[in-house]
């Protein structure tokens, strides 16, 4: 059994199908199997939903597999509930189930098909071919009589002569339809916001799917309807949906429409901009281990004598101190090249991270550094990297258009390989640019609509506990390293280490450089307490590590 509109069960179509069945099979003598009723609430054979993700796909997989006993009859109402995809793949379905030995009835006609009958009536091939075709032409022509209303609804909605319902997609189940109540007719559900705001807070804290999974189902929380309604991807789902500030998206045939103001929102845009921005940084949520590491896997601490990536490492088995806290030289930062990229750092050295947690959790506890590193324009920095990301934007699409002009100027002889294949290149980079050209104006907004008054109280809020390894301590103050800087450039033994210097006599430095663009150069002892610091030129980290490399 089959329907295409859920809202079809509150009528009689269910009914009416399982009447069919149970008078051919009093007909016919036959033993109607219950417990192989299967039902296709709400899916379309058009579409081939019902093979792709309903019962049908199953019963399919059961003939293949040979589940399905040869001699059974599958009773439908008619061939267009079996399938109304294109005439040829819908006859390939049929033949499927007829060559594993199973009778298909069509009970509206009393029409049979089986090897034997279609052998013995080679014309009931072809009518269930015309069957099929008009099926499918029926169905074509109402979807494309649909697609066509829904995009004029759409594009009233944007002009503004339209505010009434797009009844494309699923509505967020945070809401309820109530025609002519507040909020355009929608009525919040709740229980369901009150889980969606503290999902999208436990995600802006730093806290991976998995977690906030664990958390939602500790206090009660539900995000959808469902009794296994918490899952992690749909954390990641959740945070990307633009239902959260009130807009609609829809497609139509490839072109994408997006319904402002259609719902109620629940997020503000400027709290929808930060949690896009957040959610860019994918690095922020790569935590692994026991304790989380404050400046590391964020993807912007480097190291100064090669340039490349720095890493934390906890030896966590090692004796710890008698509060249970990891000792201090038992939490690493190394650089990356000599353990992934086989040697090439010219100072192969590593140093306990928490001199330097310490110190860059004391800086940023002081406004005044705050502000310094923001600079007197916090914008600067963010703009120039907008503008960096339309201008390559605007480069590939120069590229796409010459290859494009092209490939239409040798139709004639036919499209070089090596064309398609370099437009499909530039097709994946462009998106790749959109992408970064977006983050970069979720940044930009952001950065422009705060403010640094306040910023040092939550360093010294959490410095405390980052010292005490407190888990969510530092998952927090990893957010504010990944707000704050832009790159963390490390010399574990000075930017001119000495070779006759001792373990104990080395100190650490550091080039902080905020998002504001401002570059501070702090000197450090093993303690982490400041020995110097000062305000470093942006060049800085480059001219040394050209330094080291000779």
């Amino acid at each position: 059994m089959r329907f295409s509109d859920p809202r079809q069960a509150a009528g009689h179509s269910r009914e009416r199908q399982e009447a069919y069945a149970a008078k051919w099979a009093a007909e016919h003598g036959l033993q109607l199997d219950d417990k192989l009723t299967m039902l296709d609430e709400g899916l379309s054979a058009y579409h081939q939903r019902h093979v792709k993700t309903g019962a049908l796909g199953a019963f399919l997989a059961g003939v293949e597999a040979g589940r399905i006993a040869a001699g059974s009859v599958l009773v439908v109402e008619g061939l267009d509930r079996l399938s109304r995809a294109e005439p040829i793949q819908a006859q390939a379905q049929l033949a499927q189930i007829v060559n594993a030995g199973i009778t298909v009835v069509t009970a509206s006609d009393g029409k049979a098909y089986s090897r034997e009958r279609l052998k013995d009536n080679p014309m009931d091939l072809v009518y269930s071919l015309l069957v099929m075709i008009r099926a499918h032409e029926e169905s074509d022509t109402k979807s494309k009589r649909v697609k066509a209303s829904i995009r004029r609804l759409c594009e009233g909605w944007r002009s503004g002569t339209y505010r009434g319902r797009v009844r494309q997609g699923h509505d967020p189940d945070w809401l309820h339809e109530s025609p002519g109540g507040p909020n355009g007719g929608w009525e919040f559900v709740p229980e369901r916001v009150a889980a969606v705001r503290r999902a999208i807070a436990l995600y802006v804290e730093g806290k991976g799917g998995k977690r906030i999974v664990e958390i939602l189902d500790a206090e009660g929380l539900q995000l959808y309807g469902t009794s296994d309604a918490n899952h992690s991807p749909q954390i990641y789902r959740l945070i990307k949906l633009p239902q959260l500030v009130g807009n609609k998206p829809v497609s139509v045939d490839g072109e994408q429409f997006v319904l402002e103001g259609y719902y109620p929102a629940i997020l503000s845009q400027a709290e929808y901009d930060e949690l896009q921005r957040v959610a860019a940084q994918s690095g922020r949520r790569r935590v692994k281990g026991e304790l989380p590491h404050v400046i590391t896997g964020l993807g912007i601490t480097v190291c100064g004598y090669c340039g490349r990536p720095m890493a934390g490492q906890n030896l966590a088995t090692k004796p710890r101190l008698p509060d249970g806290r990891i000792r201090d030289g038992y939490r690493r930062l190394l650089c990356a090249s000599n353990a992934a990229y086989g040697g090439g750092c010219a100072v192969q050295a590593s140093t306990s991270v928490a001199p330097i947690e310490r110190a860059i959790m004391a800086y940023c506890s002081d406004i005044v550094n705050l502000q310094g590193l923001f600079g007197a324009d916090r914008t600067e920095a963010p703009r120039a990297h907008v503008a960096k990301a339309r201008t390559r934007v605007h480069e590939i699409e120069a590229q796409l258009e010459k290859i494009t002009d092209a490939m239409l100027a040798s139709t004639a002889e036919g499209t070089p390989m090596v064309f398609a294949r370099r437009a499909r290149q530039l097709e994946n980079e462009l998106q790749d640019a959109h992408k970064a050209l977006q983050d970069a104006e979720h940044e930009l907004a952001s950065v422009a609509r705060k403010d640094t008054t306040g910023a040092d109280e939550a360093w010294r809020a959490l410095a405390a506990g980052v010292e005490a390894q407190d888990v969510d301590a530092r998952l927090r103050a990893r957010q504010l390293v990944a707000d704050t800087f832009e790159r963390i450039v490390v010399y574990a033994r000075g930017m001119r280490p000495d070779p006759e210097a001792g373990e104990r006599n080395y100190q650490i430095d550091l080039v902080l450089v905020g998002r504001g663009g401002i570059s501070r150069a702090l000197r450090l002892d093993r303690e982490g307490n400041l020995v110097s610091g000062f305000d470093a030129p942006h060049g800085l980290a480059n001219a040394q590590t050209q330094e080291f490399a000779t």
